[in-house]
């Protein structure tokens, strides 16, 4: 393997490595197009603290945002459906 496919795999581990980010990846696979609000207000979880997490998501490339008006939409990518597919085969 190429370094760069390292340091690609690393950021997609560090994208889902926190409980609250596959939190959210579960939430969206379950209701795509949620709204950072939705999803903060879902998981009971401060704003700031669902954006921050979002941002990290969507660096991983697991998170695609889509702009609707004022809002942002948010959806899982298909790399992010087969992350949140592995996790589920760990539990």
């Amino acid at each position: 393997m190429v370094m760069q496919n390292y340091k690609k795999l690393e950021r997609v581990v560090k994208g889902f490595s926190n409980h609250r980010r596959i939190q959210i990846m579960d939430l969206l696979q379950k209701k795509p197009e949620l709204s950072v609000f939705d999803i903060s207000d879902t998981l009971k979880i401060n704003f700031k603290t669902a954006s921050e997490h979002i941002r990290r998501l969507a660096i991983a490339g697991l998170v695609l945002k889509r702009s609707d008006g004022k809002a942002v939409r948010h959806k899982l990518s298909d790399s992010g459906k087969l992350i949140l597919t592995f996790l589920r085969t760990l539990e």
